[in-house]
């Protein structure tokens, strides 16, 4: 059997991946050691900008109906009096989307599954094992699959393999990479409960700022709550397993509630890491999610760094199987994504040092300055701010060393005239944004390369995004990053790139 590509895992990233490949028209197979939607909840927040991923994979209705709208963010002292609030308004974020959503990751799967199926250009193999991958000097590469039902053996010949297999990727070792350690690690307890009585608790994230026994409270569905322990010298996560000490542990915030009223969904005990990769792609095979990098749970980003490997990954592969964009084009994903990692486990790694460590002086610290963070002008904004850093200087990031520029950054999900938002006019094409009225060779020259023109006006808010940036057009690519920037869009058209992907997911009418 020969496909364009396997994608090994069918975990958000792996799905996401492959549902954009195939949106593309790539046909990819993903193989799946498991029979079905792991059952277990993990993952439990996205941001806007991970929102914006599902809306072009066309899922953003479908996940509206499973997410929990979070509140904000609360620092809790051990006694779980308020330190510092941090409030979120559920108004949408420059994405388009609701900036902070919570939810259950088998129903994420499930929906992802369900988008997958939807394209019929990719399949889904379950109980499909890959014990092997295999690259030979040229030619495409061999992944050697086991059925666990039947015992059965396949070879399947692919132009890619994508590592989607989580932290204990068989596909990184099958490339010798290795992860590097940040430095990072910490022994947590995860407990999910459901339940139809009301807490009666402020719906955000509870932050217990304790040195002694940290931890994190959050609602995440209806029915659905979550609690984060930081275990003791001498604890694991089976000592909770019984119920009376489970439920003192959570008591503080399910008070007078029955314990029979409580269903007990998972009592974990999982140890909290940052490491990177130290390489993300040997020639016809890459990683992305969790077989690249893990990031410390505190700023809720670590199923959303696989996303963004996907969606950074995707087209361009597509671009080079479909003859448009250089071979030397699938350089930039390590390029662009692994600096950008690194920098989202350093931002969890510092929050959750300042959440959870300093002793007797660190409590001392919070007890002092939290309840004055208020204080500063536009502080809150910031804490809530979901914008993540722009993107390295690659083949497909163009701008100055020295002079801050919108390349690399997010192209905001504008609404535009006509009501539809950028994405939905791109429709995984290239775009041009400008302030600067077209001409009608500057028109052709866009239209030549299968991209779309937006023309803002000055009450847009592209336009103003444009004017804040310090230029007056942009390019922007098809996973909405700036590509360059210019004054002229005639020069701007010049270097629109000589190649472009066609994407055959029509615009939305």
């Amino acid at each position: 059997m020969k496909v364009p590509v396997v994608v090994v895992g069918a975990g958000p990233t792996g799905l996401a991946a492959a549902t954009l490949l195939a949106r593309y028209g790539v046909e990819c197979v993903v193989l799946e050691r498991w029979e079905s939607v792991f059952p277990q909840p993990r993952a439990v927040h996205l941001d806007d900008e991970v929102y914006r991923i599902l809306g072009r994979l066309g899922l953003a209705g479908e996940f509206a109906a499973i997410s929990w709208h979070c509140h904000g963010l609360r620092l809790l002292d051990p006694d779980l009096r308020v330190l510092a609030e941090f409030r979120r308004a559920p108004d949408t974020g420059r994405h388009g989307y609701p900036r902070a959503n919570m939810f259950d990751q088998p129903d994420l799967e499930r929906i992802l599954r369900a988008g997958l199926e939807a394209t019929r250009t990719a399949t889904l193999r379950s109980n499909a094992e890959v014990t092997g991958i295999v690259q030979g000097g040229v030619g495409p590469v061999r992944v050697e699959v086991t059925d666990r039902v039947t015992g059965e053996c396949e070879t399947i010949h692919a132009d890619y393999v994508l590592g989607c297999d989580g932290a204990n990727s068989l596909t990184r070792k099958a490339i010798g990479a290795a992860m590097t350690d940040l430095k990072f690690d910490q022994r947590w307890l995860v407990v999910d409960i459901a339940t139809t009585a009301d807490l009666g608790e402020w719906e955000g994230v509870h932050q217990v700022c304790d040195p002694g026994r940290a931890a994190t409270y959050m609602r995440i569905g209806k029915t659905r709550y979550r609690w984060e322990f930081r275990l003791l010298p001498g604890e694991n996560g089976g000592d909770f397993h019984d119920r009376d000490r489970l439920h003192r542990l959570i008591g503080p915030w399910t008070g007078e509630i029955p314990a029979d009223e409580l269903e007990v969904v998972r009592v974990a005990e999982y140890t909290f890491r940052a490491q990177v990769a130290d390489r993300w792609r040997d020639r016809r095979v890459f990683l992305l999610g969790d077989a690249a990098h893990l990031t410390p749970p505190f700023v809720g980003q670590g199923m959303g760094a696989g996303l963004r490997d996907a969606v950074n990954l995707a087209w361009k592969l597509a671009g080079v199987l479909g003859g448009t964009l250089p071979e030397q084009a699938l350089d930039t994903y390590e390029a662009e994504r692994k600096p950008h990692a690194r920098a989202m486990i350093r931002m969890a790694k510092l929050i959750g040092t300042a959440m959870t460590e300093g002793g007797r002086l660190g409590e001392l610290l919070r007890r002092v300055l939290a309840p004055r963070l208020a204080l500063f002008p536009g502080l809150s904004v910031h804490v809530l701010d979901s914008e993540t850093p722009p993107l390295r200087r690659s083949g497909l990031v163009v701008r100055p060393r020295l002079r801050r520029t919108l390349a690399g950054r997010l192209c905001p999900n504008a609404l535009l005239d006509d009501g539809r938002r950028l994405d939905d006019v791109a429709a995984g094409r290239f775009a041009v944004v400008t302030a600067i009225a077209p001409t009608e060779a500057e028109r052709a020259a866009v239209e030549e390369y299968g991209a779309v023109l937006v023309t803002t006006r000055r009450s847009d808010e592209l336009h103003h995004w444009l004017r804040a940036g310090r230029t007056r057009a942009a390019v922007i690519r098809p996973d909405g990053t700036v590509l360059s920037t210019s004054n002229s869009l005639s020069r701007l058209c010049l270097s629109l790139p000589r190649f472009t992907v066609r994407s055959n997911v029509a615009p939305t009418p």
